[in-house]
């Protein structure tokens, strides 16, 4: 298998303030795997084996209820850490991560996270930063289901995906891997009808332009004082 080239991770924030040495070290356990669109790279409950880096596409993480439901917990972009089951006291993967584009990730065995973590210590705190944001964005998302009404839900959902991963265009901000409005559904607790009609209104109102697969933001300036109104 050809060594993994230091120059593709050494600018991700993962592995800020690692030498070269210490790159080729952690490179030298893992591998590169293409996941083509539509494949899983794991599944909820399945074993955790592997964590991994995405280095290229995107990926849509859902979570599956007991009662059936589906939800989409969040999109992984390129340059992020995910599926670390381990490093949340966990042996199975909580939810199924799903390649929305043809995609690339570096991947790493599990059995190798304490070693690495205990020689570069800069690896686990990166690693708890990024759990920890998580877990801040889904006790907003929590509150915000709880106590907001569903129009301000979508709109803070769209920018949250602007900023995650919006990229300028003529039109405004379009949210730069395939979304459809079952997914925005599915990420703000709603329906595809009532997410429809909001999206509907706002593409006549000016804020947003819709297609197949794809949704700019075209005021977000508009949207932000929409998802920050308050309903008293």
């Amino acid at each position: 298998m050809a060594a993994i080239d230091r120059s593709l991770v050494a600018e991700l924030p993962l592995f800020q303030g690692l030498g070269p040495g210490d790159l080729d070290d952690i490179l030298s356990i893992a591998r590169s795997v293409r996941y083509p669109k539509g494949s899983n790279v794991f599944t909820q409950d399945q074993v955790a084996e592997w964590f991994f880096v995405l280095l290229h596409g995107h990926l849509r993480v859902v979570k599956l209820t007991p009662a059936g439901r589906q939800v989409v917990v969040r999109h992984v972009v390129a340059s992020e850490m995910f599926g670390v089951a381990m490093a949340i006291g966990r042996s199975t993967y909580p939810a199924t991560a799903t390649a929305i584009v043809d995609s690339i990730a570096l991947v790493w065995p599990s059995a190798a996270w304490s070693g690495l973590v205990a020689k570069f210590p800069s690896l686990a705190l990166s690693t708890l930063a990024t759990v920890g944001a998580r877990l801040q964005d889904a006790h907003t998302r929590v509150v915000e289901m709880s106590t907001e009404e569903v129009e301000r839900r979508v709109a803070h959902a769209l920018l949250r995906l602007a900023q995650q991963a919006g990229r300028k265009t003529e039109s405004g901000i379009q949210i730069d891997f395939p979304i459809s409005r079952q997914d925005v559904a599915e990420m703000t607790g709603t329906t595809l009808h009532t997410v429809s009609r909001i999206l509907s209104a706002w593409e006549d109102q000016g804020l947003v332009e819709g297609g197949r697969q794809k949704i700019v933001i075209r005021d977000p300036h508009r949207l932000f004082l929409l998802a920050e109104s308050s309903s008293d």
